[in-house]
């Protein structure tokens, strides 16, 4: 099953504005997303950037969302967890919560993915993509992406 990412902020495809950037106030987008299926136990959302020199730029690691949220507010808080019992993972700016797009030169895509999945995780806060994707596995019961771009 296919989820349905959308946000306020930008359309598919389309460009991010600063204020969700390095050149504005860096928050996070708002994003909303379909009805999971039946089964669903939480939510996870992993935000990155292929276009990064050297390896994918992690730039939010978010699990145990209840399943019942269809989306996040702008501006989620950059702490451990949050007061729905969501917990946030480290990015590759070795900072808790959303760190937004920053690329060092041209255009760069960024993936904000949203997995529903059939179990709550065990990991703590701090812990990394590759932990929560090693986490997930053979969990998502459904998956969507929304992308967008920007340069300086």
């Amino acid at each position: 099953m296919t989820l349905d990412v959308r946000s306020s902020a930008f359309a598919e495809g389309g460009m991010i504005p600063s204020r969700y950037t390095c050149d504005g106030e860096n928050v996070s987008p708002d994003l909303e997303w379909s009805t999971v299926p039946a089964g669903t136990k939480s939510i996870a959302v992993i935000a990155d950037d292929p276009d990064a020199p050297r390896k994918t730029w992690v730039h939010w690691v978010l699990f145990n969302l209840p399943p019942a949220l269809r989306g996040l507010p702008k501006d989620v808080p950059k702490t451990p967890t949050l007061a729905d019992g969501a917990i946030q993972g480290i990015n590759d700016s070795n900072e808790l919560g959303y760190d937004g797009p920053c690329p060092p030169s041209g255009v760069h895509r960024y993936y904000f993915k949203v997995y529903a999945l059939d179990r709550e995780l065990t990991l703590r806060s701090g812990c990394t993509k590759q932990q929560l994707l090693e986490a997930m596995e053979g969990h998502a019961l459904a998956d969507g992406v929304l992308m967008g771009r920007y340069t300086h």
